[in-house]
């Protein structure tokens, strides 16, 4: 089988993209995968794991000869790790991303990109609280939604082979404008990561007579703070940079909890009762994909 690139360099060889680069591997889908990073260690086990061919802290060896370029690392420096690879990139490079964030990040990158390559703006929804080389896994996409956002800058051939990537490694593809990808995530993936923080936050360091309330904490506190472990750079470059979708997501949950606030302070117990009755419906839609 003919690679689908000859070389692909991903930047940030952590959870989702040293699962990316095994899962290609794993796949055949490239000739050799270069990895990129900024710490010693993680590209050491990187490379100990084989998760890439080779790893490299230099930008011109990580994107010398790159047909393609992945970043996987947060969304705050992925236009300035793109001014950074730029002067080193060959001509036609393909530039993609995975990050959590589209609208501000995409232009971003199509402005830093300008006359190397096109650029392709995508977000596979499968990471987790886990973090570093050593939670890469091959299979962490498959089955998983990725969600290409095309502009009308974006050229059709290199979306193409960006959506044989995903489908490649077994994720399921989908195509949206970025705009309407941060509106979605803002309410089914960062406003849960905010959400999660804050819960911890507020139960923090609190003592009821004499007895530290954390120490009580059961399955159903430890599985709704669960996120609440992910790294907080990475959650806190994804809330500025989608903050007015975040924004009014935050304002639609506020308004929520506030109705229930009202009822149990009514001791409404029917009103109450059909509020979580219907949450729970609700709940029972999901797929459990995500």
């Amino acid at each position: 089988m003919t690679p689908l690139f000859a070389r692909l360099t991903i930047a940030g060889v952590g959870l989702v993209g040293g699962s990316l680069a095994a899962a290609v591997r794993a796949a055949g889908l490239v000739g050799e995968v270069v990895g990129f990073g900024r710490t010693e260690a993680n590209l050491r086990l990187a490379e100990e794991r084989g998760l890439a061919d080779r790893v490299t802290r230099d930008p011109a060896a990580a994107v010398a000869g790159a047909d393609a370029i992945v970043l996987a690392t947060p969304v705050g420096t992925c236009a300035a790790l793109a001014a950074a690879f730029r002067p080193h990139a060959r001509a036609g490079a393909l530039l993609t991303d995975v990050g959590s964030v589209k609208q501000t990040l995409v232009a971003e990158l199509e402005a830093a990109w300008g006359g190397v390559g096109p650029v392709v703006g995508a977000h596979p929804i499968a990471g987790s609280e886990a973090s570093g080389a050593g939670a890469a896994r091959a299979d962490l996409f498959r089955g998983r939604r990725c969600i290409l956002t095309p502009t009308p800058a974006t050229d059709r051939a290199a979306l193409a082979r960006v959506r044989a990537l995903w489908e490649g490694v077994g994720a399921r593809v989908e195509e949206m404008p970025p705009a309407v990808h941060d509106e979605l995530l803002a309410r089914v993936s960062h406003l849960p990561h905010l959400l999660a923080y804050a819960l911890v936050a507020a139960v923090g360091e609190q003592t009821i007579a004499g007895r530290r309330a954390l120490d009580y904490a059961g399955t159903g506190f430890r599985d709704t703070t669960r996120v609440a472990a992910s790294p907080a750079e990475l959650w806190c470059d994804i809330a500025l940079a989608n903050a007015p979708a975040l924004g009014a997501a935050l304002g639609e949950f506020r308004a929520a909890l506030d109705r229930l606030e009202r009822l149990v302070g009514a001791r409404d117990a029917a009103g109450l009762a059909a509020a979580l009755a219907a949450a729970r419906a609700l709940r029972g839609r999901l797929r459990g994909e995500e």
